[in-house]
């Protein structure tokens, strides 16, 4: 299912596309995680679809993606209450390219993960029955 996406966001080996340049910077953010995201990321490893974290889409860097499910989850900190337009602009150039984000904030993570993986559990299965 990874080649749902148009023939345009994908690479010559049929993965999205991405700016070089961000495979640095993706990786200086998966060396020095947020608290919330360690934690969410020790809880979806052990998920039936593989989770990829700070994956270059595009023109930019998704907290964590599933390419089976074509799903990006952003974790959002306080930062971005300043950034609502950006993100909406970000989210809609990724619903172009057929890919679903879901959002949780730090402090849902922290505070409640049971019920926000109980949460993603549902949204998967609906992701499942959209794509298969």
């Amino acid at each position: 299912m990874k080649y749902i996406t148009e023939e345009g966001f994908r690479a010559s080996r049929g993965n999205i596309k991405y700016l070089d340049k961000l495979r640095d910077l993706a990786r200086k953010n998966r060396k020095n995680p947020t608290e919330a995201e360690n934690l969410f990321w020790k809880a979806i490893k052990k998920y039936n679809y593989p989770f990829l974290r700070q994956k270059p889409i595009n023109n930019f860097i998704v907290d964590f993606y599933c390419s089976k499910l074509l799903l990006a989850i952003e974790i959002d900190g306080g930062y971005h209450l300043d950034r609502k337009n950006y993100d909406s602009g970000r989210e809609e150039r990724l619903k172009m390219m057929g890919i679903k984000i879901i959002r949780f904030s730090n402090h849902r993570i922290v505070n409640d993960l049971k019920k926000v993986l109980e949460d993603l559990n549902e949204i998967m299965i609906e992701r499942e029955k959209e794509l298969f």
